[in-house]
C-alpha cells in the first residue's frame, strides 16, 4: 500500500504530539463519511491519525481470496482514508510507536529508561489492525507484518450481536497463552480483559450490532534491553455487523 503525505508536513506536524498517548491506544479501521479512515485512539479518543502518519510502517489491500490489491493510505485534513478502486474487504496497517517510559509521578516520556533513569518502566510499542470489511471466500489466515494477530476461529463471521465467537491470538504466527483480548475497545476500554488459553483460543460474545474493534495486548521481550523492559504489542480486529433495514 502506498502512503501519500499530499496537505502534510510530516515532521513538523509528528513534532507537536504530546507525551503520555503512547500505551493504551491502538489502530483499527472505520468508517468516516462513508470513507474507511485508519484511526489512532482509545474509547471515544479518536486522534490525528494524520500526524502520525511518520509512524505507519506498513499498510495493505486484500481481496477476497486474500490477495494483496492496489490501495494507499491518502490524508484528507485530520483523516487518513484507505483508497482504492478494488473496494478491498479486507485492510491491515502497522504502526511502530516508539520508545516510551513511564515515572512515578505517571507521566510517558517517549524516552528510553537510558536517558529516563528514574523509569518504572519502559516500553517498545507497536500496533496492528485488520479490518473485515466485506465478504471473504476463504477463513481468515496470519497475513504479513501482524506480528500479533487476531483471528477469528472458523469459515464465518458473525451476524448478530451477542454471538458467540471463538478467536485465537497468534504472536510470529504462534499462539500464545495469557493474552489480554478486549471485546469492545472502542465503547468500554476499560473492561476486565479474558485471556487467551494454551492454544492462544478465547470465546467473546460480540458487543456491538455495528462496528467492533476487538483487542488483544501482549508484552513481549525487550527488543532493546538497554532502552526498554518490553515490547508491547497491541492488535486489533475490527468488523462491522449491519442493521435491520430502515
Amino acid at each position: 500500500m502506498k502512503i501519500r503525505t499530499r496537505l502534510l508536513t510530516a515532521a513538523a506536524a509528528f513534532g507537536v504530539l504530546l507525551a503520555g498517548q503512547a500505551q493504551a491506544h491502538g489502530i483499527w479501521f472505520a468508517q468516516r463519511a462513508t470513507q474507511t479512515a485508519l484511526i489512532y485512539g482509545v474509547g471515544a479518543d479518536d486522534l490525528d491519525t494524520v500526524k502520525r502518519l511518520p509512524l505507519i510502517q506498513s499498510a495493505a489491500g486484500y481481496d477476497a481470496n486474500l490477495q494483496p490489491v492496489e490501495t494507499e493510505l491518502f490524508a484528507a485534513g485530520p483523516l487518513l482514508l484507505a483508497v482504492s478502486d478494488e473496494q478491498p474487504p479486507l485492510l491491515t496497517a502497522v504502526m511502530d510507536n516508539g520508545i516510551w517510559s513511564k515515572t512515578a509521578d505517571g507521566k510517558w516520556h517517549k524516552k528510553g529508561k537510558d536517558e529516563v533513569p528514574d523509569a518504572i518502566i519502559a516500553e517498545h510499542t507497536m500496533k496492528y489492525a485488520v479490518h473485515v470489511r466485506g465478504k471473504l471466500n476463504q477463513p481468515l489466515t496470519t497475513l504479513p507484518n501482524q506480528t500479533l494477530q487476531v483471528l477469528p476461529v472458523g469459515d464465518k463471521m458473525p451476524e448478530m450481536m451477542g454471538d458467540k465467537m471463538k478467536l485465537q491470538v497468534l504472536f510470529e504466527g504462534k499462539p500464545v497463552k495469557g493474552v489480554e483480548v478486549k471485546r469492545d475497545f472502542v465503547n468500554d476500554p476499560d473492561q476486565k480483559p479474558q485471556k487467551t488459553d494454551k492454544n492462544g483460543m478465547v470465546t467473546i460474545k460480540v458487543r456491538n450490532q455495528g462496528l467492533n474493534v476487538i483487542a488483544a495486548i501482549f508484552k513481549g521481550p525487550a527488543d532493546d534491553p538497554v532502552k526498554v523492559n518490553s515490547v508491547e504489542h497491541l492488535a486489533t480486529l475490527s468488523f462491522v455487523l449491519e442493521h435491520l433495514p430502515e
